[in-house]
């Protein structure tokens, strides 16, 4: 198994400005948050003290993991992608097996996915059953409601905005 870490171009983009902003605004921010605390004295009483080390914690922690997804960043553009196979990056349109209805999602990396974008994370369930799969194909899941059958009806695949 790789260490790569996929993501679209636009999932690097935003990693790479909340990184920026981490390092340029919240942790200068800490650091003078802590000072502050300092000045008030006894620090094993200062809950300021108490909550801005943890937050300066939190900052330091989501940094180092940002830099090594982005250190292990296998960026893939969707719009040099083709075929009838959903791969990393697809567009597909499943029709529920119970109905008529139709809804399209992406399958983007983990640090991407948002339901209400209808971006779902390659690891998730939806997602890995789907994957290698082509238009016309059925698959069922398995979901805390009971199987659920689907086709897929499209797969294409399309240049994202940078945001």
């Amino acid at each position: 198994m790789s260490d790569r870490v996929p993501m679209t171009p636009r999932g690097f983009q935003r990693l790479k400005s909340e990184l920026k902003h981490l390092k340029t605004e919240q942790r200068p921010s800490v650091v003078k948050e802590i000072e502050e605390a300092r000045a008030h004295g006894d620090l094993s009483e200062n809950a300021e003290y108490a909550a801005a080390r943890e937050r300066q914690s939190f900052i330091e922690g989501r940094i180092a993991e940002i830099e090594s997804k982005l250190t292990l960043a296998d960026i893939i553009d969707t719009s040099k992608l083709s075929g009838a196979r959903v791969v990393f990056g697809a567009y597909v349109t499943l029709r529920d097996g119970d109905g008529d209805e139709e809804v399209t999602y992406q399958i983007v990396g983990l640090d991407e996915a948002d339901m209400k974008q209808r971006r779902i994370s390659v690891t998730a369930p939806l997602a890995r059953a789907m994957i290698g799969k082509s238009v016309g194909d059925e698959f069922e899941l398995k979901t805390a409601k009971g199987p659920r059958s689907y086709e897929i009806v499209a797969v294409e695949f399309r240049e994202d905005p940078l945001e």
